[in-house]
């Protein structure tokens, strides 16, 4: 199956990752230029920009990409805009654990200064970049937009209670751009990533970079505002 992604411009944020490697050569093998937005690890960004960007150089590149600058969004989509011309697909990636309330503390115990930071590193960095993003998206009348989240499992139950607020937010965000996005030709969707005792297996990050793939390919016409689970993926 040809998904149409040859010639596509992607950025990748938490490109270092599991999941975001895999992501960015599954795209790469497809023939799409891969922008790899990074927060630390610039060494493994560019060791892999490296080998995304093909005999003759020029298909991928990296970008620094800081979750708590809310001017590094708009700086990043505006470094692939400058160098390819525009953004056809993101996918938005970057997440940390954060703050864990001490053994036997109450939710209600955690100060904001601590629970804060969980959820604007968490979800204020994604709604940022799908802004910038989504606008150039707008203009060309195409465009997909896939976020990765932890899967319900890692961010559950004790001592993740803000963590799971900030995934929420990426399952609501997806389905809030639904109706106003696809209108103009951009479909959108979120991703759980975890682990499951399904079949006794654990599937691995190239498992949901295949998903990643399918959603926001030319193979996709009609699948947005969903949040599909990757059972198994670690």
């Amino acid at each position: 199956m040809d998904l149409g992604l040859a010639g596509r411009t992607v950025l990748v944020t938490g490109a270092t990752g599991a999941v975001g490697r895999a992501a960015a050569r599954a795209f790469a093998e497809q023939g799409a230029r891969v922008a790899l937005a990074y927060r630390h690890r610039r060494d493994a960004a560019e060791e892999l920009a490296a080998e995304l960007a093909g005999p003759n150089g020029g298909r991928a590149f990296a970008v620094p990409y800081a979750l708590e600058d809310s001017a590094s969004p708009r700086w990043v989509v505006a470094a692939v805009e400058e160098r390819w011309g525009g953004l056809d697909i993101l996918v938005a990636n970057a997440w940390r654990w954060g703050v864990r309330q001490a053994p036997g503390a109450r939710f209600e115990e955690v100060s904001e200064e601590d629970w804060l930071p969980v959820v604007a590193d968490n979800l204020t960095p994604a709604i940022r970049t799908v802004q910038c993003a989504v606008a150039g998206m707008r203009k060309r009348g195409r465009g997909r937009i896939a976020l990765v989240a932890p899967h319900p499992a890692l961010v559950a139950g004790h001592g993740r209670e803000f963590h799971g607020v900030a995934q929420a937010g990426l399952h609501g965000l997806a389905r809030g751009l639904t109706e106003g996005a696809g209108g103009d030709g951009v479909l959108v969707n979120a991703v759980c990533a975890g682990p499951s005792a399904a079949a006794g297996e654990t599937s691995a990050p190239g498992d949901i970079a295949r998903v990643l793939l399918f959603l926001c390919s030319a193979a996709n016409a009609a699948v947005t505002g969903q949040t599909l689970t990757v059972a198994g993926a670690r």
